[in-house]
């Protein structure tokens, strides 16, 4: 649609002498009021009919350009041009003017209403108006908008200028206006020509068009250059047309048109209706070219594209690879410094469990257990430093004070089999042997120590043994640390030294069946290690520990006396994280086994009670352990055999280089 000719307040405007005769003629938007470009301007038709009629009816004043033009004074020359300022209205659809209501109303009439109301995409007709703008809207949504979008970007490039804009730039808006207006009513023309199947421009034959309709434009402007001119006398400004390519201005359109002939001849080359001109397609988007090396730097570009895009992935997968490379790292790290953690928590909680925590040894612990005890009120001040001394002295000659020593239990015993026990049907003792209980100051970790004492104890009463043990008492717990710090400078089993750091004394450190045959041998007796590493019974049990023990204390059953107390040693018995002494045997009419242990936990009360005259059943019950109440998963007894000569105790000092052990099974 053409531009009106706008006014703005104050200024004057010449109506054009075709207009004055109230010739009513189609404008050039008009004429392509057939095309699919101009099928908004004919169904506004009557919208601007009835606002025109509205105005008459309202008797409301047309716009009016105020001001006149008055004829100059008479001078030499040919007689200027001068005109009488009329009324004017000017039609909201086409910009045509007119003098009055009754020649707008004709216009509208026979311009704009007397054309059928035809479809412009399907070429429907025999309707009204509003029915063809619902159809329009429901069966061509997509080509209606599709001439919006053109109508805004037409309006964003060619929109006209402010009124407090100066009158050149009007003037030169109002041509870029009209080829605007020319290149929209020709734009869905040269679509329907030149617009292949899959709908893509041949944007050269646009330009060609554009610059067709610019020629036209330009003509029809030099015809009005003496309308311009009289403009110019009131306007006190120049027209200055610019190019519809570059944007440059000339002081007229002869120059103009040298110009785009001469700097714009590849637009002109390419004619409008030449649609045979082999097209070259796009591999990869389907864009349709005309020249083949302009195909080939749109598919360079594409590949550029491509290329950037998988540099860009590698790039970005190099970078995937080396977060996740730092995470991996990071979590193992973590992981590490967890697990370390948790086995220095381990070792720490092993160092304390096993006495070497660097805590102190017997004497400290003793003295702080009882000094606890005197702040529970459970032992007098005065007792507190009576056993204080006696723990000096102790220490001082490295013998056992005796306050935890139970003796006289296998004389009890004996006794008591041969007068009660009516379902034992055989009973075997060891020979002689003390009951020690653990004290204030080997609690927890001394058991080890205490069953050595019990095992020496019987063997210091044994006249056997008088060669070896000459002279010696049960030592105490501080000076059997010693001895067996003695034993492994004399170079027995240097592994078990190493474990402990070769330092047992003022330490808490535990010992076992390995430490205790170090100890034995040292002092030329005679003992091996038998180790029943793993369960021969069912639910965990260990039968065969039970069989070799009945026939390490008994050589024939059958025609044996009730009760036998034999002239065999008891037996060292050691399991994860305890010691016992096995001191005997029993045999049941049921043919079961039960051991006989003394236990070092057990208190030295409960073991008295097995001296009264009259021993009830159930104070043995501490003392009998059957098969179903063994059930750890290794057990390791250190039994003695005899003495040993020094040339034996040095082939056994050699030989615990590297400690072994009878295995069962």
């Amino acid at each position: 649609m053409s531009t009106i000719d706008k006014t703005t307040h104050g200024e004057e405007k010449l109506p054009r002498t075709a207009k004055q005769s109230g010739e009513s003629r189609r404008p050039a938007a008009a004429s392509a009021v057939r095309g699919p470009a101009g099928w908004l301007t004919r169904f506004r038709t009557r919208r601007a009919f009835a606002s025109a009629r509205a105005r008459s009816a309202c008797h409301a004043p047309a716009p009016v350009s105020q001001g006149s033009l008055r004829k100059p004074p008479a001078g030499p020359g040919p007689e200027p041009f001068s005109a009488t300022l009329y009324t004017m209205l000017s039609c909201d659809i086409c910009g045509e003017t007119v003098t009055s209501e009754p020649d707008m109303k004709a216009h509208l009439l026979i311009v704009h209403m007397e054309n059928e109301v035809i479809c412009p995409f399907c070429k429907l007709s025999g309707v009204n108006y509003d029915e063809m703008c619902f159809h329009i809207e429901t069966a061509h949504f997509e080509q209606n908008e599709l001439e919006r979008t053109f109508e805004r970007i037409n309006t964003i490039q060619y929109g006209t200028s402010d009124n407090a804009k100066d009158n050149t730039l009007q003037c030169r808006m109002e041509v870029d206006s009209s080829i605007h207006s020319a290149c929209a009513s020709t734009h869905l023309k040269i679509s329907a020509q030149c617009l292949p199947k899959d709908g893509t421009l041949k944007q050269r034959a646009f330009n060609s068009e554009n610059l067709t309709e610019s020629r036209k434009l330009l003509k029809s402007k030099e015809k009005h250059r003496d309308l311009s001119k009289i403009k110019g006398s009131v306007y006190q400004t120049v027209y200055l047309p610019n190019y519809p390519f570059c944007g440059k201005t000339e002081d007229c359109s002869q120059d103009m048109e040298t110009h785009v002939r001469t700097k714009h001849t590849n637009l002109l080359d390419t004619p409008l209706g030449d649609c045979d001109q082999p097209l070259y397609d796009c591999p990869i988007c389907g864009l349709i070219c005309t020249n083949y090396h302009i195909l080939q730097e749109h598919v360079d570009l594409h590949l550029e594209e491509s290329s950037f895009g998988q540099d860009m992935d590698r790039v970005q997968c190099s970078r995937d690879l080396e977060l996740a490379h730092q995470l991996q790292q990071e979590e193992d790290r973590k992981r590490r410094s967890e697990e370390s953690r948790r086995e220095m928590e381990e070792f720490r909680k092993l160092q304390q469990q096993y006495g070497l925590d660097n805590s102190g040894g017997y004497k400290q612990q003793q003295l702080r257990n009882m000094e606890r005890e005197v702040n529970r009120g459970r032992m007098h001040p005065s007792e507190f430093h009576r056993r204080k001394a006696d723990l000096m002295e102790s220490l001082a000659v490295g013998i056992d004070d005796g306050k935890t020593k139970t003796s006289g239990i296998i004389e009890a015993l004996y006794r008591y089999y041969q007068n009660a026990a009516t379902d034992v049907r055989h009973v075997w003792l060891s020979t002689v042997v003390d009951h020690f209980q653990s004290s204030f100051g080997d609690k927890g970790w001394g058991c080890g120590y205490r069953n050595f004492q019990m095992l020496l104890s019987s063997l210091l009463q044994d006249g056997a043994y008088d060669d070896c043990l000459k002279g010696m008492s049960v030592p105490c717990i501080p000076r059997i640390q010693s001895m067996i710090e003695d034993a492994w400078k004399e170079g027995f089993d240097p592994q078990g030294a190493s474990q402990l750091n070769h330092k047992l004394q003022g330490t808490k450190a535990w010992i076992g069946a390995c430490e205790v045959y170090t100890l034995l041998t040292s002092l030329r007796v005679k003992c091996h290690i038998i180790d029943f590493h793993k369960p021969t019974g069912p639910l965990g049990t260990h039968p065969r520990l039970f069989e070799w023990i009945l026939n390490y204390y008994s050589s024939e059953r059958d025609g044996s006396p009730k009760v036998v107390c034999t002239s065999k040693p008891p037996i060292y018995l050691q399991h994860q994280g305890h010691s016992r002494t096995i001191v005997g045997i029993e045999e049941r009419k049921n043919r079961t086994l039960c051991l006989l242990i003394f236990d070092p936990g057990c208190p030295s009360q409960e073991m008295q009670k097995l001296l009264k005259q009259d021993v009830e059943a159930s104070s043995l019950k501490q003392l009998r352990k059957f098969v179903g109440n063994l059930k750890h998963k290794q057990y390791q007894i250190v039994a003695v055999e005899g003495v040993l000569t020094p040339e034996e105790k040095v082939a056994r000092r050699q030989a615990s280089q590297v400690f072994t052990a009878e295995k069962i099974p």
